[in-house]
């Protein structure tokens, strides 16, 4: 029998280069026992001969039906233009058909058990157990119209339809291809509902044939489509025609709507505290920028930078520069009196707890609070750990390239 082809490298090797990277000695006995063989290999293929050239890497507008592979038990999904039509003639012609398809208005399709059978198990089922009238089997397909009959017969035999005839029977075609468990069909009428039916007006209907028909891809989309777009889809018919015939459908979305709702909620408050334990980081790298660095371009209001000065990068360090002058000069002392003072307060507390050397800190303050942490009470520590453990992790987040990476424990 004849060795399948294979696209594959090896396939550029020669028959005389492996002879030479092999030393076989072949010595044949004429005995009664027969013809014996004896093989010695001497150098292996890698050491004796070059190894061969790979091939071209593939370019970037390659036809991916050139590198198919044939690979063992595994069927190529390619029918020439010429078979196809073949199947659709005959399907068209009846010659010699055995089997009847009864429509509505007791329309008949000719058609052949053998390709039926083939096509669909279940469908081969029915005809087997139907009776024969005049040498023909009958089989009756009610409540579907006489066209959606015929596109579905004629794909069974040919995988051929009519662009026309698929839209306008995706619905019946889909119900058909569930029903006679023909998977092919089901896929393109999924892809047909996905581009043409995926409307306000028309996704719940979708969605409730989706679930019918055990088709999870169509049911997921329709159901985030729902979500999404909720508000437009509950003034819809479909909408108010479901919820007084499949209430518990409608409870299921409605779940889903507050979920999503609670979720979009959640992530929007995470998103605002990020961005606050953002501000913090900017906070304590400015500090660390004004009192250890020093900035050169803050200073009184109406100072204006010279030319060769350049403004400062820290976004945060006019700001921290304000809230120390006013907290050095203001006159308030009483407790809770001044929210700016505070503020400043909270700033150099924070500092001190993620300070690592507050020995040898030039921040103001650093090494006083960290003595008076001790004779905090329990809440307030579990409270300022919290908080530290966010800033810190917030500033992680913003990865190695940071320029204050060092200040944190």
């Amino acid at each position: 029998m004849d060795s399948p082809d294979f696209d594959s490298p090896w396939s550029s090797l020669t028959f005389e280069s492996l002879i030479k990277s092999l030393d076989v000695e072949c010595e044949e006995r004429n005995t009664g026992m027969g013809i014996t063989f004896r093989e010695k290999v001497t150098a292996p293929l890698c050491q004796s001969c070059s190894i061969p050239r790979p091939p071209p890497l593939p370019g970037k507008m390659q036809n991916k039906n050139n590198y198919l592979i044939k690979l063992p038990g595994r069927c190529l999904n390619f029918v020439p233009k010429e078979t196809k039509q073949t199947w659709d003639d005959l399907f068209k012609q009846g010659y010699a058909a055995d089997v009847c398809v009864v429509a509505e208005n007791e329309a008949i399709i000719p058609a052949h058990f053998i390709v039926l059978n083939g096509a669909s198990q279940v469908l081969g089922n029915f005809l087997i157990k139907s009776k024969f009238i005049n040498g023909i089997k009958y089989i009756k397909i009610p409540g579907v119209p006489y066209g959606a009959v015929y596109a579905f017969i004629r794909f069974l035999y040919s995988s051929c339809y009519e662009v026309n005839e698929m839209k306008e029977y995706t619905l019946h075609l889909f119900v058909l291809s569930h029903c006679y468990a023909v998977p092919s069909l089901k896929r393109v009428c999924e892809q047909v509902l996905e581009q043409d039916y995926l409307i306000p007006e028309k996704v719940i209907d979708v969605l409730q044939l989706a679930r019918k028909c055990d088709s999870s891809r169509l049911s997921f989309i329709c159901t985030r489509m729902v979500v999404r777009d909720f508000k437009t889809i509950s003034t819809t018919e479909g909408w108010k025609a479901m919820t007084l015939a499949n209430s518990a459908l409608e409870q299921e979305l409605l779940g889903l709507v507050v979920e999503a709702d609670s979720s979009k909620q959640e992530r929007l408050k995470k998103v605002e505290e990020k961005k606050v334990y953002l501000q913090l980081v900017e906070a304590m790298e400015a500090v660390l920028h004004i009192f250890q660095d020093g900035c050169k371009t803050i200073g009184p209001r109406d100072k204006v930078l010279k030319g060769y000065e350049v403004a400062c990068n820290f976004p945060a360090c006019k700001g921290i520069e304000t809230l120390v002058r006013h907290f050095l000069r203001c006159k308030t002392r009483v407790p809770g009196g001044c929210a700016q003072c505070k503020r400043t307060g909270q700033l150099l507390e924070l500092h001190s707890r993620m300070c690592s050397d507050p020995d040898n800190c030039k921040v103001p303050l650093c090494r006083n609070i960290k003595e008076k942490m001790s004779r905090q009470s329990k809440k307030d520590e579990t409270k300022w750990k919290l908080l530290v453990s966010k800033v810190v992790a917030a500033k992680n987040a913003l990865g190695p390239f940071s320029p204050r990476q060092s200040i944190f424990i």
